[in-house]
């Protein structure tokens, strides 16, 4: 008689309790692989959590720069320039012969320019160099003047400017009009204008 074999055992459930090998889950959107802080080690800061104070550790503003006040390099300066453009204004009446109001007062301007730039902000450059643009367009007019009447006899500017510059003052004087003057102070008004706005 044959004997009947049971059938296989189906595996008993163990006791209810938690897996000791199961993940515990973590909060949503956390990486189960990261590293955890051991036990009472600070937290890293949240960005955002202390937010800095404005100007809290901005630099000092830095402090202004004193302006330039150099008498004796803006003189220098002006009278370079002086002697420069009375030369080249007195060419450009010589030219012309004719003065011109433009000329005049590029002369009082670039004298101002060259003053308040290498002076600065002396409050005597202005009118050093107002001055300066007088004697500029006064000489740039006698060297005008010689170069006409170098041109009328027939002889080199030098010898009507340096020998016969008295002559050359009473023909200017006998030119002479009330627009010649306008000039001179068209070129000081442009000198110290100029000279305040460069040194500004």
């Amino acid at each position: 008689m044959s004997q009947s074999v049971p059938p296989p055992q189906q595996p008993q459930p163990g006791p209810a309790g938690p897996n000791p090998y199961a993940q515990q889950p973590g909060p949503a959107g956390a990486n189960p692989y990261a590293q955890q802080p051991p036990a009472g080690a600070p937290y890293p800061p949240q960005q955002g959590a202390y937010p800095q104070q404005p100007g809290a550790f901005a630099a000092p503003p830095a402090p202004p720069v004193p302006g330039k006040n150099n008498l004796a390099l803006g003189l220098v300066a002006a009278v370079v320039a002086a002697v420069a453009v009375a030369a080249l204004y007195g060419v450009v009446i010589g030219a012309t012969k004719h003065e011109i109001g433009y000329a005049a007062v590029g002369v009082g301007f670039v004298i101002g320019l060259a003053a308040g730039k290498a002076g600065g902000r002396n409050p005597a450059l202005p009118v050093v160099g107002a001055i300066l643009a007088l004697g500029s367009v006064y000489v740039g007019q006698l060297i005008g003047e010689a170069m006409i009447i170098a041109d009328y006899v027939h002889a080199g500017f030098s010898e009507v400017f340096f020998d016969h510059l008295s002559v050359v003052q009473e023909a200017w004087k006998k030119d002479a009009d009330p627009l010649t003057f306008l000039f001179f102070a068209i070129a000081a008004f442009a000198a110290f204008s100029g000279a305040k706005k460069a040194a500004a």
